[in-house]
């Protein structure tokens, strides 16, 4: 079951700012602790967002992925210190080759989670918003491209259901027949695909879309609210920024695993990263307590109006 996602009503300019941050910092950072954390943030809020389905998707397809990058990086990288044993090849199986794939395959992973929960939060509507005006051609073409995939999917469900009730879907017969089926439902999805996008594009011309002058309406407010989500993920930003540049994060792997001592600093930097990617689920959490205690209230003044 879904939950109503709080931080997706902040300016789309908040939204794009924190996975701009997560996505980056997600990347960059390959120190196991930073790992860990963006795949938590990352996990968490895609639960939050997609209910069980997230934990179910987390198993069927990022385990294995996280197993078989993690086999396939030590059949490729023999650098490291710490051999384990040697291949049928002759070349060293080392600790730090397995170690690192494990942390490249966790860092993939958590960029997936990021983007999952991007798709869900940046809508069309918010891109074209932030970039309609500065790039419209490219901002346009990218709000269509990341719409065609849900679009496209709905759409064959569709066509899909039609042809199973006239005794013509894919998954029954014989198998020159269900070939048939498919090529036919394949042709009727590539000409819906067309004429849509000739109709998108007469829509937009239509509209003036990308004229100079030409004024736009819009439902977004920067309020007070988002002024102050705007300045945290600044300070996040500049202070996990200014950690990374200063070594603060510092880790490697090869030819020997070694990091920056702990200390005060080096834990803040990382607990700041932590609460940058459990941003939007406090603020959920904290919007989700708020209306609970409101009906609570309501409730409580219910049944002293009854009595």
């Amino acid at each position: 079951m879904k939950n109503i996602d709080t931080f997706s009503g902040f300016h789309p300019l908040v939204n794009f700012l924190y996975f701009a941050l997560v996505l980056g910092f997600g990347m960059c950072l390959m120190h196991p602790a930073c790992l860990v954390i963006s795949l938590a943030g990352a996990l968490a809020y895609n639960i939050y967002l997609n209910g069980r389905r997230a934990v179910k998707t987390a198993l069927c397809v990022m385990l294995p992925l996280l197993l078989l990058t993690a086999l396939i990086n030590p059949a490729f990288n023999h650098q490291g210190a710490t051999i384990l044993a040697y291949l049928p090849s002759g070349n060293p199986l080392t600790l730090e080759s397995i170690i690192y794939g494990l942390a490249a395959a966790g860092m993939l992973i958590a960029v997936i989670l990021w983007f999952g929960c991007y798709s869900a939060v940046i809508t069309s509507d918010k891109f074209v918003y932030l970039f309609g005006r500065i790039i419209p051609a490219l901002s346009l073409v990218l709000s269509l491209t990341l719409r065609f995939v849900p679009k496209f999917k709905a759409q064959l469900a569709q066509v899909s259901a039609a042809q199973q009730c006239i005794g013509r879907d894919a998954a029954s017969g014989s198998l020159l027949q269900r070939m048939k089926n498919a090529v036919t439902i394949l042709s009727i999805m590539i000409t819906w695909a067309l004429e849509n996008g000739i109709e998108t594009a007469d829509s937009m011309k239509s509209r003036g879309y990308g004229l100079p002058g030409r004024t736009a309406f819009s439902i977004y407010r920067f309020d007070e609210r988002d002024k102050n989500a705007l300045g945290w993920l600044g300070f996040c930003g500049v202070y996990i920024l200014s950690g990374w540049l200063a070594g603060g994060m510092y880790w490697r792997y090869f030819p020997t695993m070694k990091g920056m001592a702990a200390s005060i600093l080096t834990v803040s930097f990382y607990l700041v990263y932590l609460a940058l990617c459990l941003t939007p689920l406090l603020i959920n959490l904290w919007a989700d307590w708020r209306w609970r205690r409101l009906l609570k209230g309501e409730a409580g003044l219910q049944n002293d109006y009854n009595i």
